[in-house]
């Protein structure tokens, strides 16, 4: 059953490109195309799954979306069909609950199309902070909810600069990877899209989108030095709770060279 959270928020947090009615009817539009166009790609998927590790196809979970509001998050099912059940939230670089064909399309992030979706619903845009669980925004403090003002995206600002999110979470010994990523990812996370969301336009959100598919398609290209010390975080005996924050990834790291293009 789902649950919502009360939290303040600024209630301008975000451009007027974000808050405005053009960019719900790009979302529409996109999503729909997108859903049209990609159909043989999603009964493609959808019968890899069924013949390599049945049923469910699709995997549905409760997210915080926009004012803390939740709704089901539709992707395709990349885990066995008990993951939820046996392990953590977080997803690490060699989970054993991920099934081999969950891993490929993980890497190319394909499992996440089907929340074109939630899109075309409205629960989400095409470029927003990444939805989160209930048990790591309930834990967050007030400054980094205050990124629940916005609608979750497909993809954003965080999702391009934590790219390579569970290597980093793999660095980190497993009864501190829940501690590690409320204390150093989602600060940054919050922090990244935050400022992004602020001077976003319809433009630097077409921008986002091509960053999307050039680092899925180089995908040895990561962002890992945008990330927070790992290693040093895991062997410091008081980084639990007496930790400096990490400064933010910067939105210059983000911007794609002239030769990228825009829309």
């Amino acid at each position: 059953m789902a649950t919502n959270i009360r939290i303040s928020v600024y209630p301008d947090l975000g451009s007027r490109w974000c808050r405005s009615r053009r960019k719900r009817c790009v979302d529409t539009m996109a999503a729909t195309v997108g859903l049209l166009l990609l159909s043989p790609v999603f009964f493609v998927i959808g019968f890899a799954i069924a013949i390599t590790s049945g049923k469910p196809i699709l995997f549905r979970q409760w997210r915080f979306g926009r004012y803390g509001r939740e709704f089901q998050l539709i992707k395709f099912r990349t885990m066995t069909a008990t993951a939820a059940e046996s392990g953590p939230g977080l997803t690490r670089d060699g989970d054993s609950r991920v099934t081999w064909i969950g891993r490929w399309l993980r890497k190319w992030k394909l499992d996440e199309l089907p929340q074109l979706l939630n899109v075309l619903k409205g629960d989400m845009t095409l470029v927003g902070p990444r939805p989160d669980l209930e048990e790591f925004w309930s834990r967050a403090t007030a400054a980094d909810r205050q990124v629940l003002a916005l609608k979750p995206g497909l993809t954003g600002a965080a999702s391009i600069a934590f790219r390579d999110e569970e290597r980093l979470l793999a660095q980190v010994p497993p009864e501190r990877v829940t501690s590690f990523y409320l204390e150093r990812v989602l600060p940054q996370k919050a922090a990244l899209d935050s400022e992004y969301a602020a001077q976003a336009t319809f433009r630097s959100d077409c921008r986002i989108l091509l960053r999307t598919l050039l680092v899925s398609l180089r995908v040895e290209r990561n962002s890992r030095n945008s990330y927070p010390d790992s290693e040093k975080f895991a062997s410091s005996s008081s980084a639990s709770k007496h930790h400096t924050r990490q400064p933010s990834p910067t939105l210059a790291a983000l911007k794609p060279t002239s030769s990228s293009g825009s829309c």
